[in-house]
């Protein structure tokens, strides 16, 4: 036992955004009344929706090799414990975490300890990370994690561990959900049934790091795992996969034997859902109550313009009332500032909202994830705002701050029609009227809808900072 060796796994929360909900212009140690709200408001965030655990970090420590410990180290709710010996300290990377994780990941190594790097920036762009880790781990790491804690336990571990290929997930490898200090989430039941994406949407990454076909897991693996969470965690299930619906016979034998376990669920679907009766019924008496649909955009030409080709602008609104109409909550996800779009789309998308009766109306600003066709051709246009040379200055916030030009319309156009399209659509007497009105889940869509509003609040205020007159140094 006194050789066992220990490995921490360190999930790194982003400054901004929904980890944060903070402005990106905030200065340390602030003081007064409106910084305790800020405190307060990201305690609330901590305990809601948004802290649920990462998956990945999940099914690493899920990996059992004879001879090492592993733990989870979550920063949003803890410190890293360095007074302990670790053997090994795994990062997960996204690219818009990068430079925090190369920051702790230069300090610990100076401190003695080995770090290894991975997650979806390593598998993308190993070269950016080479300098600042031990171990690079590029891929989906299910079938080479074993490989590196048995390098570890016998001290040859390697520079870099590289999957040859995508790992069979009908090869049954158990995930636990005890790995984690259920307490501090909203939620431990977070469940993966496939991988991969046959759609090429230029600002989506998931086809590029997943593949370009659904890969599905054992549906007897997935009704087995349902129910060893629920044993652990009796609340709510996430299903988080991009489009659960994707393959609609697998969806309904899937869900079909999930009936009996009576269990509450929220998932992502896209909305052709409502075009397929039979597995909306079984979504309904499956436990279903709420879902994030991908419409990104009602301008046939922003479709166009970004290969958004499924989901039919023609078919969206009649798809969407048919889900509601089966007791689904519906969270409508649009992307402003597409190729296609104009000052008069802020109008179309209010329009749409209330007709179809969204529960909660998501407006995202284009973002160019580096790797993306989109963040290729926005370089080659000349239109990226940071700067594309060192993409780990690209960072992660939720709307609040403009990376790019848009094709058609001015910046400080651009900031006024948003901050005007979120504060229409967004108010606490809206919210807790679409609270009222959802189908489902009544609480968590009020909720959503008003953590929105303070939200929107803050990403429209940081927006103001890149206009003439603002600050427009990142900091």
């Amino acid at each position: 036992m006194n050789n066992q060796k220990k490995v921490l796994l360190v999930f790194l929360a982003s400054n901004s955004g929904v980890d944060g909900a903070r402005s990106i212009h905030e200065q340390a140690g602030k003081q007064g009344p409106a910084a305790w709200f800020e405190r307060s408001v990201r305690n609330i965030i901590k305990k809601s929706q948004f802290a649920i655990p990462s998956l990945a970090l999940m099914i690493l420590a899920s990996v059992d090799v004879e001879g090492v410990h592993q733990q989870i180290c979550d920063l949003r709710f803890e410190e890293l414990p360095l007074d302990k010996a670790w053997d090994l300290i795994a990062i997960s990377v996204q690219t818009g975490t990068a430079a925090q994780a190369f920051s702790l990941s230069d300090m610990l190594r100076e401190k003695g300890f080995r770090v290894a790097l991975g997650g979806a920036h390593v598998t993308m762009f190993p070269d950016n990370c080479r300098a600042h880790a031990d171990v690079l781990v590029l891929g989906e790491a299910d079938e080479i994690w074993p490989d590196v804690l048995e390098d570890l336990k016998n001290d040859q571990l390697q520079q870099r561990y590289e999957s040859e290929r995508f790992p069979d997930l009908f090869s049954s490898r158990p995930v636990r959900s005890t790995v984690l200090q259920k307490n501090r989430y909203f939620t431990t039941n977070i469940i993966q049934t496939g991988r991969g994406c046959p759609f090429n949407c230029d600002f989506c990454n998931v086809h590029i790091l997943n593949g370009n076909k659904h890969r599905r897991r054992r549906v007897a693996d997935i009704v087995e795992e349902v129910r060893r969470f629920k044993s652990h965690d009796n609340r709510i299930f996430f299903f988080v996969d991009d489009s659960i619906n994707a393959s609609p016979e697998y969806a309904e034998e899937l869900f079909r034997q999930l009936i009996p376990l009576n269990i509450t669920w929220f998932g992502q679907a896209t909305t052709m859902l409502g075009a397929q009766p039979g597995l909306l019924k079984t979504f309904a008496r499956s436990g279903c109550v709420a879902l994030l649909v991908g419409i990104e955009s009602v301008e046939p030409e922003s479709r166009k313009a970004h290969q958004k080709n499924q989901n039919r602008a023609a078919e969206l609104v009649q798809n969407i009332k048919n889900i509601r109409d089966a007791g689904i909550s519906l969270y409508g996800s649009f992307i402003y500032g597409l190729d296609g779009d104009t000052l008069d789309t802020p109008a179309a998308i209010i329009d749409f909202s209330r007709q179809t009766g969204l529960d909660v109306p998501g407006i995202n600003i284009l973002r160019p994830n580096p790797g993306t066709r989109v963040f290729e051709r926005l370089r080659a246009e000349g239109r990226l705002l940071f700067n594309p040379d060192d993409i780990s200055t690209y960072r992660y916030t939720f709307g609040q701050e403009m990376l790019y030009q848009p094709k058609n319309i001015s910046m400080p156009d651009f900031i006024e029609s948003y901050s005007r399209l979120t504060k229409e659509l967004f108010t606490i007497r809206r919210s807790l009227q679409r609270g009222l009105n959802a189908p489902n889940a009544k609480a968590a869509v009020t909720f959503f809808n008003l953590f929105y509003t303070h939200l929107y609040t803050l990403s429209r205020n940081d927006l103001q900072q890149q206009l003439p007159g603002g600050n427009k140094d990142r900091p």
